[in-house]
């Protein structure tokens, strides 16, 4: 009986948190995207014309299930290079998102895992740690790091397009929901940006920014080919 409790009571909690979250990010002054002009418009992803943002299926065609998304019941597969996974809740996989600046994705850490360098260009981004011990941590334009050990059922802000990262640094799974408030919040890695680009950065160019010998520029590049990097799937085509 007392582990029942115990479950639900984390569970209303859990609940309390996400609403308060959800809540917070839905409020037009603090919205990244464009606010709404209707009530509803479920996104048309099969449309050939997107202009910031997607346009509206018909509302005849709206039905119940374009509000309601299931998608981040089950935990992500962390079997890759990062550690990491990541389910999205974002326009392109709950078109309901639509015009609402909102995305909630969940990302699952395994130990030792770890959320690259990246920023996000068009959100604010809020962590609620569901289970494990995280690290997370932004750096301002000032080359300023904020940083710090989240334990479960702490929140934490990272501020709009400020680069930051995350480590899993418990001995088991790290799980949290990222909420953004932008249906697209956007995800630039660092590493990828720099050695992994289309067409490449010649080496010679990233050998003088990090002040090192192009062979070391090669060696890394190495590293971030088709078959080493998050651009094969981790994060893009969860």
């Amino acid at each position: 009986m007392a582990a029942k409790f115990s479950i639900i009571t984390t569970s209303s909690f859990f609940l309390i948190l996400c609403l308060t979250a959800i809540l917070f990010f839905t409020l037009s002054c603090f919205s990244a995207d464009p606010d709404p002009l209707q009530d509803i418009c479920v996104a048309d992803l099969n449309s050939t014309i997107i202009v910031n943002g997607y346009p509206c299926k018909p509302e005849s065609q709206v039905t119940s299930d374009d509000f309601f998304y299931s998608g981040l019941v089950n935990e992500p597969s962390t079997d890759n290079p990062e550690g990491l996974g990541v389910r999205r809740g974002d326009v392109q996989n709950f078109p309901g998102m639509n015009t609402q600046g909102l995305t909630v994705s969940r990302v699952a850490l395994a130990p030792g895992g770890i959320i690259p360098l990246h920023v996000h260009p068009r959100a604010s981004e809020s962590n609620f740690l569901i289970k494990g011990y995280v690290i997370f941590g932004f750096i301002t334009t000032d080359d300023i790091l904020y940083a710090k050990v989240m334990k479960p059922r702490e929140l934490s802000i990272i501020p709009r397009g400020l680069v930051h990262f995350a480590v899993n640094v418990g001995k088991g799974k790290a799980d949290l929901l990222a909420v953004f408030n932008s249906q697209l919040p956007g995800f630039a890695n660092i590493q990828t940006n720099l050695f992994n680009s289309s067409p490449t950065i010649p080496d010679y160019i990233l050998a003088k920014n990090f002040r090192v010998d192009e062979k070391v520029i090669a060696i890394i590049k190495s590293k971030f080919g088709s078959n080493n990097s998050l651009s094969t799937g981790t994060w893009k085509d969860i």
